[in-house]
């Protein structure tokens, strides 16, 4: 059975794992040479001197050795002591190998750097104790620690989640964080999304809100982030490049052509009566007249210039082929979390109730919309600190945006000196609301409530509930996210003050509308590639109706062209697809 949809009982039970205390030494010991580390099987390194004779396999390069042969065989049998045309030829091998070798070295250097900036820690309870460990020292059964902020080393499912947010965008394309319930059950004919398994935390996620407990059930290759990494690494062999395929075409061409030419004179110096041996090398030296000895480190050399220019805009070629084969691309598939789009939730739309005002946030924050979005700052829990000359914020990608669209009028500790927190009922995932007390400059108090719009709606008491309606379906047709942000004031706080009594008699501020918008560039890269006949389509994990609006933002899906989601997709047969693949331009979760 998938390990999401087992019960936690029936997890702690075939695990064999004492959730008091965790694995013990021999545990570990005995998981670990059982079912493996959990690091990713690292492609073998190749050594100098295949990697040389790599180089040398090549239709062009061995045409050229071969004429090297020659040319030093017909300088021998003339005894001439010109060597300068056979030592040249291979000069020019020795170069083009060095160049690819150095390049590709380099670019192996690179990524390998990158692979050691990704190494985690993890806390996991190991005989009673609650341990920091590397990331690659996780075995199957561990129980993980996980909080606010933590990164997930391995797959594992949840035993328990309080208030748990994950941030699965790295796996799954999902901008928002997923809410997860370790107690959540699944049906065994249910067809359950990567998306949809709240019962589990993935390797590459990280936690950004609440904590809980998991016990590993998948590690290194077998986490949803190593079968990803297998299918990239599982080519047995490299394909060729099309300008590859033409090089060895035109060095078979070549050959033939010296062949044929070396035979005709050959043939006719015969005929005529020539000397054998005078006959023969002149045959043999034109044909190695007729190999382009400069053609394969021109390629080389005007590969290995693309590569350099393409490591400026900050990307690195692990082959000096692919250089030319972006330049014969004519689909881009791209992904949109943090590629297409910022990764970073935003606002973008508020409105204000009681003015009947609505605002975009790129034309400036008026007086009512400074309102709505002042409250909702500080109903957060958001941390804002200066690391290293940079503003840093710490807490839920939503509440983030409410304050980050504040910052540059207010500052969220300046709105506190302001309105002191007095009391605070955190976000509950079944609630879908959070409330703060603030003492009001004024005097009394006011209550903010903030949260879904269908949970606000029906406790609010005063407000255009009609026009907050058409508004938050307008909102929901631009893939916004909906915050509704309600208020309640009071003269004197209570002596036993309850939740009810604070969310009671509520009166609505505003609404606020949030994405993850499309890099400034996005746009203008769409429509670049266009124009150079490259079409770009969008494969993201993400909700079709947010993949949709991005993606007729920068302009991948235009009149005519169509969306599909993964489950229609399983649905088409391969012919179905080919018949039809021309019309999707958005695959979605």
């Amino acid at each position: 059975m998938e390990a999401f949809r087992r019960g936690v009982k029936e997890t702690i039970a075939s695990h064999h794992v004492n959730m008091g205390k965790g694995l013990d030494a021999e545990q570990v010991s005995k998981n670990r040479e059982e079912y493996g580390a959990n690091v990713f099987v690292a492609e073998k390194k190749v050594s100098l001197l295949k990697k040389i004779l790599i180089s040398l396999n090549d239709v062009a390069t061995i045409i050229l050795l071969i004429a090297a042969v020659i040319s030093f065989v017909a300088t021998y049998l003339e005894d001439t002591g010109n060597y300068f045309e056979s030592l040249l030829i291979i000069g020019i091998v020795v170069i083009n190998s060095v160049l690819s070798i150095v390049q590709e070295g380099k670019a192996e250097d690179s990524l390998a750097a990158l692979q050691n900036l990704n190494r985690t820690q993890v806390k996991v309870l190991r005989d009673g104790q609650i341990e920091q460990i590397d990331a690659d020292d996780v075995v199957l059964g561990d129980v993980l620690v996980v909080e606010n902020g933590s990164a997930i080393a391995a797959d594992a499912r949840l035993i328990e989640a309080i208030e748990l947010q994950a941030e699965e965008s790295a796996l799954t394309g999902e901008s928002l964080p997923v809410e997860k319930n370790a107690d959540a059950t699944f049906k065994p004919d249910d067809e359950v999304g990567l998306g949809e398994r709240i019962t589990m935390v993935y390797r590459g996620t990280t936690i950004v809100n609440g904590h809980g407990r998991a016990i590993v059930t998948a590690v290194g290759m077998q986490t949803e982030m190593g079968k990803i990494a297998s299918l990239l690494s599982n080519e047995s062999k490299i394909p060729l490049t099309p300008l590859q395929r033409r090089l060895v075409q035109l060095g078979k061409n070549i050959s033939w052509v010296a062949i044929g030419a070396a035979v005709v004179v050959l043939g006719l110096g015969i005929y005529q009566g020539m000397d054998l041996k005078h006959i023969f090398l002149t045959a043999i030296s034109l044909a190695v007249a007729v190999v382009p000895e400069t053609l394969a480190v021109i390629v080389t050399m005007t590969l290995a210039l693309g590569v350099q220019r393409i490591a400026q805009k900050h990307a690195i070629i692990r082959r000096l082929p692919a250089v030319e084969t972006l330049g014969t691309t004519n689909v881009i598939a791209s992904d949109k979390t943090g590629t297409l789009t910022q990764n970073k939730m935003t606002v973008r739309r508020v409105w204000q109730d009681e003015q009947d005002h609505l605002t975009n946030i790129a034309d400036g924050l008026d007086d009512a919309t400074k309102e709505v979005l002042s409250l909702a700052a500080i109903s957060t829990n958001v941390s804002v600190k200066t690391v290293e000359g940079q503003t840093v914020y710490d807490g839920l990608p939503t509440e983030v945006a409410l304050v980050r669209a504040i910052d540059k009028e207010a500052t969220r500790e300046e709105l506190l000196e302001k309105y002191p927190l007095v009391e605070q009922i955190p976000f509950n995932s079944t609630k879908k609301r959070m409330t703060t007390v603030h003492k009001q400059p004024e005097g009394g108090y006011i209550a903010i409530t903030k949260g879904a719009f269908d949970v606000l709606l029906p406790m609010i008491k005063h407000g255009n509930r009609d026009k907050a309606e058409s508004v938050n379906k307008t909102f929901g047709g631009q893939a916004l996210r909906v915050l509704t942000i309600a208020k309640r004031t009071f003269d004197v706080m209570p002596e036993a003050p309850t939740q009810e009594f604070y969310e009671q008699d509520l009166t609505l501020v505003g609404l606020v509308g949030i994405i993850d918008p499309p890099r400034p560039e996005s746009a203008p890269a769409v429509e670049k590639a266009r124009l150079a006949g490259v079409r770009t389509i969008m494969i993201t994990g993400d909700h079709v109706e947010t993949a949709s609006a991005i993606a007729r933002e920068i302009g991948i899906l235009r009149n005519g062209d169509q969306t599909i989601t993964g489950s229609e997709l399983a649905k088409l047969s391969d012919k179905e697809l080919d018949g039809n693949v021309q019309k999707y331009s958005v695959y979605a979760r």
